[in-house]
């Protein structure tokens, strides 16, 4: 009998092994079996019921390597040495609910605080999802980590990902390269993400075909968002007409996220950010959702967090400071 299976290039790569050591593993393990790989062209050569066994083993290491984005010699050693596949359901402590993924080489992405958990879980039952918080909390990671889960599990067809070309208080003046070398320092963080949660080559392969699109938020004018995944990052440094613009890109099958810190505005001073004005205009709106982080959801060092507590007491203390001078003048009049 002979049976050619195919994969996808990435999978192919992932599952054969570095320098095709998951192959050879396979080939000791099934010694009368021919197994000649091409590309992503799998071809088993042998007796019916021994290609028939194969298959279903090789099967159950495609949709292992899938799920975990790894394959390790001990995971093809318990899968083919199994009498079952009841060895293949999940670990019951990964299947919680704060599970959202699992990234390179078996990472476990979870919602690790309770503001987290209500954003994933809000973000399943609404289209739109606005995440405000601080730096730290995650609402960047967590949006991508989503993405990435309804791309993987074939709920969309494609991720964009976008972001607000504004400077952070500084002037970086004309930046050298093409246009893509210009933007890139801007959507970093996002980059950053996506890096954890997918092979570096399956993610090189999304970005050549638009499978995952980074571009920044002018980009959006015009379009129509289909079937698709959108994150608006950094969503402070919006103007009202650019939310405006962003937000009705919506189209089918769309969800559409975003995120964005209100005490790191980096616009022109007498220019209003569009995401507070947005969390005015939308609150009441039916299908949105707004949810707010603070100081207790921030995973970063524990220094972030005091920092943060530092900052809001000196704002605090400035605008009380403020009131009390308003006060003093009206009684000099």
């Amino acid at each position: 009998m002979e049976k050619v299976l195919m994969l996808e290039p990435h999978i192919a790569v992932g599952v054969y092994g570095r320098n095709n050591c998951n192959l050879d593993l396979l080939t000791n393990i099934y010694p009368k079996l021919k197994l000649t790989a091409r590309g992503s062209e799998l071809k088993i050569v042998g007796e019916d019921s021994e290609v028939e066994t194969f298959v279903n083993r090789f099967q159950l290491l495609v949709a292992h390597y899938e799920h975990f984005e790894r394959l390790t010699e001990t995971d093809i050693l318990n899968i083919t040495a199994a009498e079952d596949d009841t060895f293949f359901r999940l670990d019951q402590n990964a299947m919680t609910n704060d599970v959202i993924l699992h990234g390179r080489e078996g990472k476990v992405i979870k919602a690790l605080t309770p503001n987290q958990r209500r954003l994933v879980e809000s973000a399943n039952h609404n289209d739109m999802v606005f995440a405000i918080g601080p730096a730290g909390t995650g609402k960047t990671y967590t949006a991508v980590a989503l993405a990435v889960r309804a791309l993987k599990n074939k709920q969309i067809r494609r991720i964009i990902l976008t972001r607000p070309a504004v400077e952070a208080g500084e002037n970086l003046g004309f930046l050298p390269g093409d246009l893509r070398d210009k933007l890139d320092p801007y959507l970093q963080p996002l980059y950053d993400a996506l890096r954890d949660m997918m092979p570096m080559q399956k993610l090189l392969s999304y970005l050549e075909d638009k499978t995952v699109e980074i571009a920044p938020l002018a980009f959006m004018r015009g379009r129509t968002l289909d079937n698709a995944y959108v994150i608006l990052d950094e969503a402070q440094n919006a103007t009202d007409s650019q939310i405006k613009m962003f937000l009705t890109r919506m189209g089918k099958n769309a969800k559409f996220f975003i995120t964005g810190d209100i005490t790191q505005v980096d616009l022109p001073r007498r220019q209003q950010s569009g995401l507070i004005l947005a969390t005015k205009i939308l609150k009441d709106v039916k299908g949105i959702d707004f949810i707010y982080l603070d100081n207790a959801d921030v995973v970063r060092h524990h220094l972030v967090t005091k920092i943060i507590k530092c900052y809001e007491q000196w704002e605090n203390r400035k605008e009380e400071r403020a009131d009390n001078r308003a006060e003093d003048d009206v009684k000099d009049e």
